[in-house]
């Protein structure tokens, strides 16, 4: 079975992503407890143009490289924006970075959101904790091309209210009238008066139509699973839910075998997929 994903880029990029350049940090805002959002410039030069799902490799001089994906506009040519959780040694220094730090950069790679595949169709995103930063391009785009698309859900789910990221784009998001956003929590204060319960839950409130509908998703894995059940169960066929894998990947290139799969690579052949061409690799505990 023919496992590459639809959504690679159909064009060489302008630049070559394996050409590291030096980037520096502009600006940086904590988004939760322990998640950051940077950034960074090349100090005037032309931001490579990334399309919604890619990621960068961003390094720390002296401590490593680490897979990050963008979670800015893909429209905006000025900046790149990187938003981190600190759970190892390259992302705490990353989220440690200041003003004007330079850092390394790489990219972009992978596989992209279906865009393209999606004009025409209603689009449900399912985002769950920091899934949601992946998945904030692709939100810009549909947004920005909004006459291209047909109804629209974002459906997102974290730990708890001070978990929410992006307050301020979900705030706007909200004000909207040709879209629907959800915002749920898994455990909440009193004081809290949203959802609660995991994201799932909401599925049913989009009262789909699975002839037409493309669902993105991106979480842990245990949600994103939850996830594709309930989309069968609303009737969405597996070659119309897409999920985004990021876990285990080290060199974006599928040289180094880190996240290596039967034959996919998830660095080189995603991090995007159309589920049912990796149906059985979502059984496997390691990813």
């Amino acid at each position: 079975m023919d496992l590459l994903p639809e959504t690679r880029m159909t064009s060489p990029p302008a630049v070559d992503p394996m050409l590291p350049l030096c980037a520096r940090v502009r600006h940086r805002r904590q988004e939760g407890p322990d998640v950051w959002s940077l950034e960074i410039d090349l100090d005037g030069a032309q931001i490579p143009a990334f399309l919604p799902g890619q990621f960068n490799m961003l390094s720390v001089f002296g401590i490593g490289e680490v897979p990050i994906s963008m979670s800015g506009d893909p429209a905006d040519t000025s900046r790149l924006i990187h938003t981190v959780r600190a759970v190892g040694a390259v992302s705490q220094a990353l989220v440690g970075l200041h003003a004007d730090d330079v850092i390394g950069l790489r990219g972009p790679f992978g596989a992209a959101w279906p865009m393209a595949e999606a004009e025409g169709h209603d689009v449900i995103v399912l985002a769950g904790g920091l899934g949601l930063a992946p998945l904030r391009p692709a939100l810009y785009r549909l947004l920005a091309e909004r006459e291209r698309y047909g109804k629209i859900w974002l459906y997102y789910g974290t730990r708890g209210p001070d978990n929410i990221l992006f307050h301020q784009e979900l705030h706007a998001w909200r004000g909207r009238f040709d879209m629907d956003v959800e915002v749920t929590v898994d455990h909440a204060p009193p004081a809290w008066h949203g959802h609660v319960g995991v994201v799932t839950t909401l599925i049913p409130r989009a009262r789909l139509d699975p002839a037409r509908t493309i669902a993105l998703v991106c979480g842990p894995e245990i949600m994103m699973r939850f996830a594709i059940t309930a989309l069968g169960d609303a009737g969405l066929q597996d070659d119309c839910i897409y999920l985004s894998m990021e876990r285990n990947m080290k060199c974006a290139i599928g040289l180094c075998g880190h996240c290596q799969f039967g034959p996919v690579f998830i660095c080189r052949d995603g991090p995007v997929f159309r589920y049912d061409r990796v149906r059985g690799m979502l059984a496997l505990k390691e990813i």
